[in-house]
């Protein structure tokens, strides 16, 4: 939610007139549809990468301000904790040496940000979750210094009525409680955008929802919070728990989380737009001065500035996106499952496999909604987030008979969602030493059964049989990560273990 927003309170008339703006900013919208006002097809893709900032220790570090200021480019950002950051890339057309462009430009600028973060004694992790974060790192005091994330905190608050319950059982059972959404922080992601035609959206976020549960597989990175091993990407739980405006009472009722995977296929993106405005109550009831219809009515473009800003309180996986761009409004699908890490390599790799994926999906005859259950894609997302590289998931078989059967996500992948994934990156028109060098970093890790959060486990228990004590083994792995992660080489190529016994902690 990147508004520019005041903190304070709001009575009950703004929040019935923000809701009649909704409805005629999503009247706006779908008269856009129909008069097929939004931008011609061109194959844009965008970067977003958020970071944690961490000391020579291991441990975070509350500098982002201090950072930010050294920094001084608009390329990087605040984000809801002061030991985060987000760095964006400016979108790029899909084709060519679009990877490796980007792997530069990231090198580039991830390189610049530690430099500077180094002068106040800090470094620039790249990790899903930090390992070495405590429970009081994650509280308000904490949140970075903006209005919009005070009042983003103080409106989930109040609207929950209560503590925020935690209780997350992997490997180890995590339960705690939280006074505010302080501990989503810990999750940091990497978000990968789409611009895609109306015409072309609903399959393009439907084959990204049967896809996300194969990103996770091969891209989780989450595998600790609190001292405590969660599941192998423990984001989502996490994300959905320290966000969740509902009281046990209407949970228990079915009423809809606010961090949603979704519940059926699409046939437009109206729908997505329509079923939050129907299902999430507002939190940040602001209402701009413009009128959606009056502008349509003129010829122009609305802002549509109540949906854009409603639509990023509700955190999809994949979150549907409007935007004006040179005059001209935009639809984009915006990913949101990956964590951050662990090297720029890595990141690319996963960006490349979920593009090429994503393209081969939406074009394939017959949809993949056709084929696959929703709740069988959100069941397969749950099992990657808890199993990582070893989930095993509900797919559509190959074949004359179909119908569904289960397969481990490290067959499914190389078999056959890494051939999918090279057509669709041939239509892109990416060159062909792109896609076989990014994919087969994939390939690796399908091949010797690694991912970073299998990495980070590895290490930390081989740590613990050196005998340090759980908090320096953290501590010495996310040393160990961040020297490896600035060293470049992509996570399957890490050995497991401290490069030399550390001492006793």
């Amino acid at each position: 939610m990147g508004e520019k927003v005041v903190a304070g309170s709001f009575d009950l008339s703004e929040r019935r007139r923000y809701r009649d703006k909704l409805v005629r900013c999503l009247t706006g919208l779908e008269r856009l549809l129909d008069e097929k006002r939004f931008d011609r097809p061109k194959n844009l893709m965008g970067v977003e990468i958020e970071l944690n900032l961490a000391g020579p220790d291991g441990m975070p570090r509350m500098l982002n301000g201090q950072v930010l200021e050294r920094i001084a480019s608009r390329d990087f950002q605040t984000e809801l904790a002061m030991f985060n950051l987000e760095v964006n890339i400016a979108p790029h057309r899909l084709g060519g040496r679009v990877f490796d462009r980007l792997a530069e430009e990231l090198r580039t600028a991830l390189a610049y940000a530690d430099r500077k973060a180094q002068e106040v004694d800090a470094g620039i992790v790249m990790i899903g979750i930090l390992p070495t974060l405590d429970r009081d790192d994650l509280v308000s005091s904490n949140l970075s210094e903006a209005d919009r994330y005070t009042l983003l905190n103080d409106q989930i608050v109040a609207a929950r009525g209560e503590e925020f319950m935690l209780d997350i059982a992997g490997v180890e059972h995590l339960t705690c409680t939280s006074k505010s959404i302080a501990p989503e922080a810990a999750c940091t992601s990497v978000q990968l955008h789409l611009q895609v035609t109306p015409a072309r959206f609903a399959d393009v976020w439907n084959a990204a929802q049967a896809a996300c549960a194969a990103q996770i597989a091969v891209g989780a990175n989450s595998p600790f919070l609190f001292g405590h091993e969660l599941w192998r990407e423990s984001r989502p739980p996490l994300f959905q728990q320290s966000t969740d405006t509902r009281p046990p009472e209407l949970q228990a009722q079915g009423v809809r989380p606010r961090t949603w995977f979704g519940e059926r296929w699409i046939s437009s993106a109206y729908d997505l737009f329509e079923e939050n405005l129907r299902f999430f109550p507002a939190l940040l009831p602001m209402c701009d001065d413009e009128d959606p219809l009056e502008v349509l009515d003129a010829g122009g473009v609305p802002r549509l500035a109540e949906l854009v800003l409603h639509n990023g309180t509700v955190y999809r996986w994949n979150r549907p996106v409007y935007g004006i761009a040179d005059g001209v409004p935009h639809l984009r699908v915006e990913n949101r499952v990956l964590p951050a890490g662990p090297t720029i390599t890595d990141v690319i790799a996963n960006a490349a496999f979920y593009y090429g994926l994503v393209r081969a999906l939406a074009e394939e005859p017959r949809p993949v909604r056709a084929r696959l259950p929703f709740v069988a894609a959100e069941a397969n997302f749950d099992a990657a987030c808890r199993y990582g590289i070893d989930a095993r998931f509900v797919w559509p078989r190959r074949g004359r008979y179909g119908g569904l059967g289960e397969v481990d996500a490290v067959t499914l992948v190389r078999d056959e969602l890494l051939p999918l994934a090279a057509a669709g990156l041939d239509a892109w028109g990416v060159e062909p030493a792109d896609r076989d060098l990014y994919l087969g970093v994939i390939e690796e890790r399908c091949r010797r059964r690694v991912n970073g959060a299998a990495w980070q486990s590895a290490t930390f228990h081989r740590a613990l049989e050196q005998g340090l004590s759980r908090g320096a083994a953290l501590a010495a792995t996310t040393r160990r990560y961040a020297q490896l992660m600035h060293l470049g080489e992509p996570v399957h190529a890490w050995p497991v273990g401290l490069p030399q016994p550390a001492p006793l902690g």
